[in-house]
């Protein structure tokens, strides 16, 4: 009898959202053997959250528009710190991604003649956004869990995992336990897909649920993969602000898409001022700068934060295209927005750095352990394209199931151990907050951290407000390295809150210590400090973590070099 419940697949998915689902489709269609794990249940993914749209140059509504100009988008998007390869691969695929979605079930909004319908969003030149009304990931959750449980996979639902396991460098197993029961489960397996989301629980006014807690990010980190691009931070620049129970839940930039008009309390529409070109549909980092220095300097709405306006679009029109916006303002605010303005303000949204991966492949530095989706770093530079994280994960899930499944085939023959020491000392770590006597409340220990990230680390930086947080998150490392928990191991959300504690203390440092080195503004990356780009400096190197004995190194790595032919697309004109 094995010591632990004990699972074999070719290849373990972590994660199923968007990313984890597609990858695990195509790993299934290899032939390789599946495992699904997520933290909560199935269908209860942060994809359900996107609701502008899915980005894919498939020119139904703008004719001129092909991969060429979405590749171009995306690049300045992401002010040229992408990996140029997959923004290549990205804008390629990506129509075909979203067809084969409408070939397996998912039911888009139409034009006249029956195509799939697009919309505008911010940074992208043409109308590019497929969409189903404002509820876009949702349907796109619902069409990929409908194909992947028909696919053979094998689905484990409210699983943490916690360590990876690993044979010599290779990845051997997976380790962790049920939130339920407590009880460890241990999966063997040749090949593990990191597919987990952001980190957006580090700070306290987040659109992010309570899954996004840097899990992958920090467990790749564990097992020696590379981090890139920790310092890139998106800050959606509109979150409901009131009432206080929902700030930081999203307001679609499909409001904006679809017309909506920002203003201060004077009744200006500010964004003449920073952007007079693209105005309300300006790329992200810069709507969010510019509404946060609004309310800074004084000309913030009642409660701190901007107007967005869409009432003079009429009833009919909001509650057709933006259904889930009319009645979340509705419920939660009792405000109709087919009437008056909304409350916006930035939230913590999106994370563009993550794990290091092989663009064709998806593979990280570590042999057998592949990313995708918003765990993995490198797509989208500096900033990104609203809706090109719904078409990322669809081609680079795709691809990362691809890559793991044939990695997993060519270790047939190959037996991979499972060191039981390592097993042994994963358990006691997570059983460590029930055998101490002393110790900090998990739950304080995460408001400082939340509290420390906002002030330290937020929208604007500086070199001494950086230098603070990184000395606040030594100290709260220390507080969570003696953390206590009563009760037995069942349902007790205290002690689930200790491992997320530890992975969101390996992000924020991350993050801090990244946003320190880099000494410019870039795309989400705003120094105070440094408020101009650097190209001489930063313009062509990614920001790199890695795990040295035990301690977190930085450094720097050089881009790859981008063909001639692409070079020639992005330097060229929009159209």
């Amino acid at each position: 009898m094995e010591k632990y419940e004990t699972h074999t697949h070719d290849v373990i998915v972590i994660g199923a959202g968007g990313a984890g689902l597609r990858a695990a489709i195509e790993a299934s269609a290899e032939g390789a053997s599946v495992g699904l794990v997520c933290k909560s249940l199935l269908g209860k993914a942060h994809t359900v959250m996107a609701e502008g749209g899915v980005a894919a140059a498939l020119a139904n509504v703008d004719t001129k528009d092909d991969w060429k100009v979405h590749f171009h988008d995306t690049m300045h998007g992401g002010k040229m710190l992408n990996n140029w390869r997959m923004a290549e691969l990205h804008a390629q695929e990506a129509p075909d991604r979203v067809k084969e979605l409408e070939h397996w079930g998912a039911l888009f909004d139409r034009t006249k003649d029956g195509k799939i319908m697009q919309r505008a969003f911010g940074g992208h030149t043409w109308k590019r956004l497929a969409h189903v009304g404002d509820r876009t990931g949702l349907e796109m959750i619902r069409t990929l869990q409908d194909k992947g449980i028909h696919s053979g996979m094998d689905v484990y639902m409210e699983c943490t995992i916690t360590h990876l396991i690993k044979d010599g460098e290779r990845i051997s197993g997976a380790f962790g336990y049920w939130r339920e029961s407590g009880r460890f489960v241990l999966f063997k397996t040749k090949a593990v897909i990191i597919a987990t989301g952001g980190i957006g629980k580090a700070y306290k006014v987040t659109s992010n649920s309570w899954e996004y807690t840097g899990d992958g990010q920090a467990l790749a980190y564990e097992a020696g993969a590379d981090l890139i691009d920790m310092e890139f931070v998106q800050f959606h620049p509109t979150g409901m602000v009131w009432p206080p129970s929902v700030r930081g839940i999203l307001v679609t930039e499909a409001v904006r898409g679809e017309g909506g008009l920002l203003t201060n309390r004077n009744g200006e529409r500010f964004m003449e001022k920073y952007d007079p070109e693209r105005m309300e549909l300006s790329t992200r980092d810069v709507v969010a700068r510019s509404i946060y220095t609004e309310v800074m300097e004084g000309r913030g709405s009642p409660h701190g934060g901007a107007y967005l306006d869409i009432s003079h679009r009429g009833a009919e029109y909001v509650k057709k295209k933006l259904p889930s916006m009319y009645h979340q303002f509705m419920e939660f605010a009792e405000i109709d927005i087919t009437k008056e303005p909304m409350e916006v303000f930035p939230t913590t949204h999106y994370m563009m750095g993550g794990v290091r991966v092989d663009a064709d492949t998806a593979g990280s530095t570590v042999p057998g352990l592949f990313a995708a989706g918003e765990a993995a770093g490198g797509m989208h530079g500096a900033n990104r394209l609203g809706g090109n994280s719904l078409s990322d994960l669809l081609v680079f899930g795709r691809r990362a199931g691809l890559g793991a499944a044939q990695y997993a085939n060519e270790l047939r023959d190959n037996t991979l151990k499972i060191d039981d020491v390592e097993l042994e000392k994963a358990a006691h770590e997570m059983t460590r907050p029930f055998e101490n006597a002393e110790g900090e409340n998990p739950y304080t220990v995460h408001q400082a951290l939340q509290d420390a990230m906002g002030a330290y680390i937020g929208v604007f930086r500086t070199k001494e407000k950086i230098s603070d947080g990184i000395e606040e998150i030594q100290v709260l490392k220390d507080r969570a390295s003696q953390l206590r928990i009563e009760g037995s191991r069942m349902f007790n959300p205290g002690w689930h809150l200790c491992k997320d504690l530890k992975s969101m203390l390996i992000v924020s440092e991350a993050i801090a210590r990244c946003a320190l080195q880099r000494e410019e503004s870039r795309g989400a990356h705003s120094r105070v400090d440094f408020p101009k780009y650097d190209n001489e400096k930063w313009g062509n190197v990614n920001s790199v973590i890695s795990k040295d004995n035990g301690a977190m190194k930085l450094g720097t790595s050089p881009l790859p070099q981008m063909p001639e032919e692409l070079r020639k697309i992005v330097e060229g004109g929009h159209k």
